[in-house]
């Protein structure tokens, strides 16, 4: 029986035109009628996650940023694992000397030095999550994480790595340059200290050792005491792996890599319009349940 369902955001629950599709949100509701306990676990920020959930009129926990912060339906903080603030820096200086764009997920919200490079990363990933999506639409979408305030735009971020006040909670780095990005990546590989996953082929997600989704997850189902082996985790990339071993049911999307899919105990369908691969997992657990 299951008990608890988490989900992926980007890739999973959200669709390729970056919105969560009625039939996803109505069985997210169905769920939670019948007392199943739902809970996004998203690389997003609190900011960046809330905004999508409450437009699809969804309410419900979230494990932020990998899970170096988890929030309640109410968007109380419970718990959060920032890195140390001299890691950070450490990082941050590994990064620019590979000339790694990268943007820094603190409990101010996310910061970048370079607008255009923010914008132009940003597009490039919506356009190639969706071929057929309008250029001017996408970027719109882009401009508006700077507009709506999810991403604030900073001279340095040393500022942020001295101040006693902020929480560094991720860097994330992006790179169409594979050969940097693998260079990279085998470097940052080298610290004990830090966890090093992927939301896609063109990023790196660095956090504590301890902000991963799977640890987040167990914490979660032990204060709700739901056993792990009654917990269903959906998810499309490799940030998901550390949810998809502790689960007792893995549901990977049909858009997600082969190797990803080979891992986990079932395939649902893809995100895109009219798939609903979320969805439809959800209403297989619940017809399983009874």
């Amino acid at each position: 029986m299951i008990k608890c369902i988490a989900s992926d955001m980007d890739g999973t629950l959200v669709n390729t035109r970056h919105t969560i599709s009625e039939e996803n949100a109505d069985a997210i509701r169905a769920a939670q009628s019948k007392g199943v306990e739902v809970v996004v676990a998203t690389g997003r920020s609190y900011e960046e996650a809330h905004f999508v959930l409450e437009e699809a009129g969804i309410s419900c926990p979230i494990i932020c940023v990998n899970g170096a912060e988890v929030r309640s339906a109410e968007g109380e903080k419970l718990y959060s694992i920032p890195l140390d603030s001299h890691e950070a820096k450490n990082i941050a200086s590994l990064l620019k000397s590979l000339d790694v764009y990268f943007e820094v997920y603190t409990n101010r919200g996310t910061y970048s030095e370079d607008y255009e490079k923010a914008l132009s990363v940003i597009l490039d990933i919506f356009m190639s999550a969706n071929e057929k999506q309008d250029y001017e639409k996408a970027l719109e979408g882009a401009k508006e994480r700077f507009e709506k305030g999810r991403v604030h735009l900073i001279e340095s971020y040393a500022s942020l790595f001295e101040d006693e006040e902020i929480e560094i909670y991720k860097l994330l780095a992006f790179s169409f340059d594979g050969t940097r990005l693998a260079e990279a990546e085998e470097k940052l590989q080298e610290n004990g200290q830090i966890a090093v996953s992927s939301s896609g082929f063109e990023n790196l997600e660095i956090t504590h050792i301890d902000a991963q989704k799977g640890i987040a997850l167990s914490n979660f189902v032990e204060k709700k005491e739901i056993p792990l082996s009654e917990t269903m985790a959906v998810g499309d990339s490799y940030n998901d792996i550390s949810m998809f071993k502790v689960v007792g049911r893995a549901v990977a999307m049909g858009n997600a890599p082969e190797d990803i899919q080979q891992m986990c105990h079932m395939v649902t369908a893809t995100n895109h319009e009219n798939q609903n691969g979320v969805a439809k997992a959800i209403m297989k657990a619940l017809s399983e349940n009874g």
